[in-house]
């Protein structure tokens, strides 16, 4: 046998279907053994949680009085959410947050149920208008939308359970979900700080 015609020989036998699907196994077996049990240098040293995940962090500090900083969790749907950001006066105070009110303005924000797709019900808020006030033992203060938009819902958990604000303003005691439209949103987005400019501003 010539040289020419082994190397013809070797090809074909490494190109036989045999050949080829222990190849394809041993190529997927090796991706799924990665994946099922990864390098453990490869992993985060916590996994994200979901609001990290899924939201944009962004935050209003100052608004419209000083130390009254807001965030909003910016969800890729376009949905909001507002609440209480750590540098907040409030939480300055002692003793903490004691009582959440949602009946300020012309109506109670807790009373308002929105139902359906067309989320019917909704009311349009400016920036500007109250959600709610917060008390301490010392004083009150007002939280605003931050961005206008349609109230789908507000977090009346905290009637009953204001010190959800103390303990966790970012997740469960959340103040609100707003709904602004994307034209909307764009007009205010680059007024808001990001985490990482808002925890130098107040030197987290």
């Amino acid at each position: 046998m010539t040289t020419q015609n082994a190397d013809s020989a070797a090809i074909q036998q490494s190109e036989s279907p045999a050949a080829i699907k222990d190849n394809w196994v041993a190529v997927n077996d090796d991706e799924l053994h990665k994946l099922l049990l990864p390098n453990i240098n490869d992993l985060p040293v916590s996994p994200p949680c979901a609001m990290e995940s899924n939201f944009v962090t962004y935050f209003a500090p100052d608004f419209m009085k000083p130390e009254h900083d807001q965030y909003i969790y910016r969800h890729a749907n376009g949905l909001c959410v507002i609440g209480l950001a750590a540098g907040h006066v409030a939480f300055k105070d002692e003793g903490g947050i004691t009582t959440v009110d949602f009946n300020v303005g012309k109506s109670n924000r807790s009373e308002i149920k929105v139902t359906g797709k067309r989320k019917r019900n909704a009311q349009q808020f400016e920036s500007n208008t109250a959600l709610c006030k917060v008390c301490t033992n010392n004083a009150f203060y007002i939280v605003r939308c931050c961005i206008k938009g349609s109230l789908l819902e507000v977090n009346d958990r905290l009637i009953k359970q204001p010190e959800l604000l103390n303990s966790s303003a970012d997740r469960e005691g959340y103040i609100a979900i707003i709904m602004p439209k994307p034209a909307d949103w764009l007009k205010v987005k680059d007024s808001f700080m990001t985490f990482d400019e808002y925890k130098k501003l107040r030197h987290f």
